[in-house]
């Protein structure tokens, strides 16, 4: 039997699923670095392959055997239509179809060849490039294939908003500033390689839509971007000339100790642009730093076809390791076990205690959050200090007391980024200025962090953990979750797929900060999980549900959802035949090797625009699920 044959085993017993769960847990012990941490591969789309093959080819350090590996990666992601999905088994997406034919174009693949053919018979069914989104149109722009007049403005003026004007960049959310500050200076350039090809096969020759009525504020706005694109041919010169040189400074501020920025693609690639177009040779030491960096985000591998590279668009070990030590401790691992306590010195030494940019909101505020990535000191987020805060507390640690002060300075730190309606966002307080949304460059992703159901219900869990239900923080945020439940008893996921995390995370808060089980809210919740059970007993919600309710709840089963459901089922103390079945979903799936198999994604990075497969995923919540009913079942 092979690592990826299932096992096949039917739960009868308890003891059916103690051996599916320690399995599971010899798997992920030998997952683990010998430094203590854990890091899942994380799958997203071909448009980070796509913009790294542009970079390579606008910086000019594109070689022939980085572009082939690349360009053998897109071509094996293409659906049979032509196109390219945003996520597996999703439907074909206009822009990045038109970014992973331009990369291959590059790579030098035909447009007469038939996988190019058939992927611009797509792009011109769906609108033709003229549709695709603001950010393909600039890297189409970089290269003379789009005109700079037809991208919406981004003025480095920008940079003079004091922290309190509207559109200030620090009412973007941390993703979207650092990438907005990079533009501003792209945008102010208007920089082109020229290149010897076009995209006619891509246009359909459509005009632009119409504008909105100037009276709506996104038709103000259309109209201001006309005003903007005339001021930027004629700046003020020492005005532009000095905000670009604050947006410079204040890149290079943030750069991180791997050379990147954010620990994630979009401000990285084009943090690396901006510079180099503010006269930064390749070998001057930010440069130098950024472009090696990336190797360190790229996955190479050998098929069939010769070998691919691809780029990871993040990485996320310290959200992994902190999950996977919760999991450890959930499968009754001993909390002094040396795997438990590799991974907590390592979490240890990871405690940001650096400033970041959300004291722009909060100055007076001790730091003491974790970061996803291995560097990423400026942007620790809440959503990682409340999930690894409720795995260390439960450690047996040699040293006690170092372990207590740092849990004493992330409560207190993720405590302070309580937002002012009660509950938390993830990287900033108060980022819920909706105003960005409405301008032209905002076609793409969400660009606030306002509070969400699922960050909001870890830290609320995280704070009952700490005794501190009867505290004004979590009194408040467990008003937020019960006034955030959707009609049909579900919560929305922001960072997960997405009902089913929502509701997953917020059920066992709810319960643990002292809802009791037969309340109406938890009621409603378990009613609708049972609702949307599938007939193999698991749980899936494709990621459609972002866009079309018909999808919300409903999708193929996959380990990690099935997972999710079964949290919040067992701490409802649910004894019912779903928990049984959900249980029998999961050992029945198994892998030989103790995993499962998970190509779905379930990850979600910008509803409705970018999702994520969590490799680590398919492991860890399996065991927390398994772990629980175990625990549960020997009472």
């Amino acid at each position: 039997m092979t690592a990826g044959e299932h096992v096949g085993r039917v739960v009868g017993t308890t003891a059916d699923a103690r051996t599916a769960l320690d399995a599971a847990v010899d798997h992920l012990r030998g997952r683990q670095h010998e430094d203590g941490w854990w890091k899942g591969l994380l799958a997203t789309n071909v448009t980070m392959d796509a913009e790294d093959l542009m970079l390579r080819t606008f910086l000019g350090i594109a070689t022939p055997r980085t572009n082939e590996e690349t360009a053998r990666w897109i071509r094996s992601q293409q659906r049979i239509d032509g196109s390219w999905a945003t996520f597996h088994g999703g439907p074909g997406d206009l822009s990045t179809t038109v970014e992973a034919w331009v990369a291959l174009r590059f790579a030098g693949d035909h447009p007469e060849d038939r996988h190019l053919q058939q992927a611009a018979e797509f792009v011109k069914h769906e609108g033709g490039v003229e549709r695709a989104r603001v950010f393909t149109h600039v890297w189409l722009a970089l290269f003379g294939l789009w005109s700079w007049d037809d991208c919406p403005a981004l003025p480095p003026e920008i940079m003079y908003l004091p922290a309190w004007a509207p559109l200030n960049i620090y009412n973007w959310g941390c993703w979207a500033r650092q990438t907005i500050v990079p533009l501003t200076i792209v945008s102010a350039i208007e920089p082109v390689h020229p290149v010897e090809f076009g995209v006619a096969e891509l246009k359909t020759g459509a005009p632009p839509p119409p504008r909105q009525p100037a009276y709506r504020i996104p038709g103000f706005f259309q109209r201001l971007d006309t005003v903007l694109h005339g001021y930027g041919r004629r700046p003020l010169k020492r005005l532009r000339q000095k905000a670009m040189r604050l947006a410079v400074e204040w890149i290079l501020a943030r750069q991180e100790a791997d050379g990147g920025w954010g620990g994630i693609q979009p401000p990285w690639v084009y943090s690396l642009i901006a510079l180099h177009q503010m006269g930064y040779s390749l070998d001057h030491p930010a440069m130098a730093a950024g472009i090696k960096g990336l190797d360190g985000f790229t996955v190479h591998a050998s098929t069939a076809e010769g070998p691919v590279r691809r780029l990871e668009a993040c990485q996320s070990p310290v959200w992994d390791t902190g999950l996977a030590l919760a999991a450890l401790l959930d499968a009754g691992v001993p909390a002094d076990d040396p795997a438990v306590l590799k991974a907590t010195d390592w979490l240890l030494d990871e405690q940001i205690l650096a400033g970041g940019d959300w004291q722009v909101r909060r100055p007076d505020l001790p730091p003491g959050g974790w970061a996803f990535e291995f560097a990423n000191d400026n942007y620790p987020d809440t959503d990682d200090t409340a999930e690894i805060v409720l795995a260390l507390r439960r450690v047996d640690h040699p040293d006690p007391g170092r372990l207590q002060e740092v849990i004493d300075r992330s409560v207190l730190w993720t405590t302070g980024m309580q937002s002012r309606d009660g509950g938390w966002g993830a990287f900033d307080a108060d980022n819920t200025h909706t105003l960005a949304n409405a301008l032209p460059f905002c076609d793409f992703g969400a660009v606030i962090d306002p509070p969400s159901a699922d960050v909001t219900a870890h830290v609320v869990e995280m704070l009952a953990a700490e005794g501190r239900t009867d505290e004004e923080p979590c009194r408040r945020g467990v008003r937020w979750l019960l006034d955030a439940q959707e009609a049909d008893g579900s919560w929305f996921g922001r960072w997960g797929a997405n009902h089913v995390y929502g509701t997953g995370a917020v059920v066992p808060a709810l319960l643990a900060a002292g809802t009791t089980s037969d309340a109406p809210a938890i009621q409603a919740a378990v009613r609708w999980l049972e609702d949307h059970q599938n007939d193999d007993g698991g749980w899936g919600e494709d990621l459609r549900s972002y866009d079309d309710p018909a999808w919300i709840g409903h999708g193929d089963s996959t380990a990690s959802q099935t997972a999710w459901a079964l949290l919040a089922l067992l701490a409802a103390r649910e004894d019912s035949a779903a928990v049984d079945r959900g249980i029998d979903y999961l050992v029945s799936t198994q892998r030989a090797d103790g995993g499962w198999d998970e190509d779905l994604y379930t990850g979600t990075g910008f509803p409705g625009d970018f999702y994520i497969n969590y490799e680590i995923y398919r492991l860890v919540f399996p065991i927390w699920a398994l772990g629980r009913y175990v625990a549960r079942s020997a009472r």
